[in-house]
């Protein structure tokens, strides 16, 4: 992943179990150009940027516990 900023509007998705209002952090996607950008909520201007292949990589990874050595 590599961090970029943002040149055209994209629109942010966040899960539906994440709250609602201003105290509900969460992680947000958006597809932009072939890509995916991925924030935290409560700091917006920090964006990273992958592609969809590795976001699911990433994903698979996490689900069957394969950095979970990685945890303090």
């Amino acid at each position: 992943m590599r961090e970029v900023t943002m040149a055209l509007p994209v629109t942010w998705r966040k899960s539906s179990f994440s709250g609602h209002g201003e105290d509900n952090h969460c992680v947000e996607l958006a597809s932009a150009g072939g890509e995916i950008r991925i924030r935290e909520s409560d700091t917006p201007a920090d964006i990273l940027t992958t592609t969809p292949g590795r976001l699911g990589t990433f994903i698979r990874a996490v689900k069957a516990g394969a950095l979970d050595h990685l945890g303090g």
